[in-house]
């Protein structure tokens, strides 16, 4: 069942009880279809709620646009992740989603907005996976970000032979989210920017905590 919400998307119910939900945020050029998969391996079971980005580029889709110069646009950033934010609320009062919950699942670029997500809507998710995600630190205080993410646990996935994040800019990611407060896990895989199977295993073994354990009373 897929409603007519402000984001064309897919949404797949839960097949296991006990198990989260996962917001897919797909890299540029993906489409609501690119973290399926991904997310069926992550979290066998968990219902997936995956958006399409509304920027068209080239006949591709992105959650944001690119300057001229290839940075982030920090306005631009902020106007995307409220739309988003707004959306993650509407689906997940329609479909029934637990917000503590709700796992972000963000690939490249849908990692970097995921980031942003996280730090405007900190209560709408139970956690966050981050893949080969950027720091959009572009106007974003020290004073704005310290304690949003208090407690909030992340797990970010490095490659370390990634041409297009660098191990710097990784490094740089895991003490921003720090220092927002966030329970940084920082894993590196001898892989570049695409996913590896090593990434997949981390990520599956990180999510089982927030899989609910049914047990019936005794009679």
């Amino acid at each position: 069942m897929e409603l007519r919400l402000d984001f064309i998307h897919r949404f797949e119910a839960a097949t296991k009880t006990g198990a989260p939900a996962l917001l897919l945020l797909h890299g540029a050029g993906g489409d609501e279809n690119s973290l399926m998969a991904v997310g069926r391996a992550i979290a066998p079971g968990a219902a997936l709620l995956s958006p399409r980005g509304k920027v068209e580029d080239s006949g591709s889709s992105r959650f944001f646009e690119r300057s001229e110069e290839g940075q982030d646009d920090h306005r631009e950033l902020n106007e995307r992740t409220e739309e988003l934010a707004a959306f993650v609320s509407k689906a997940a009062n329609a479909y029934g989603l637990a917000h503590a919950r709700l796992l972000l699942l963000g690939f490249s670029a849908g990692a970097t907005i995921g980031v942003r997500l996280l730090l405007r809507a900190a209560d709408h998710f139970g956690g966050a996976v981050l893949m080969r995600g950027l720091c959009p630190i572009y106007g974003v205080g020290e004073a704005a970000t310290k304690g949003k993410l208090a407690g909030k646990p992340v797990l970010l996935l490095s490659g370390i032979h990634d041409p297009l994040v660098q191990t710097d800019q990784a490094q740089e990611l895991a003490v921003f989210l720090r220092e927002a407060g966030a329970e940084v896990t920082l894993h590196w895989e001898e892989a570049g920017h695409s996913l590896s199977q090593g990434d997949v295993l981390m990520a599956f073994d990180w999510v089982r905590p927030f899989y609910v354990t049914q047990r019936s009373d005794a009679k």
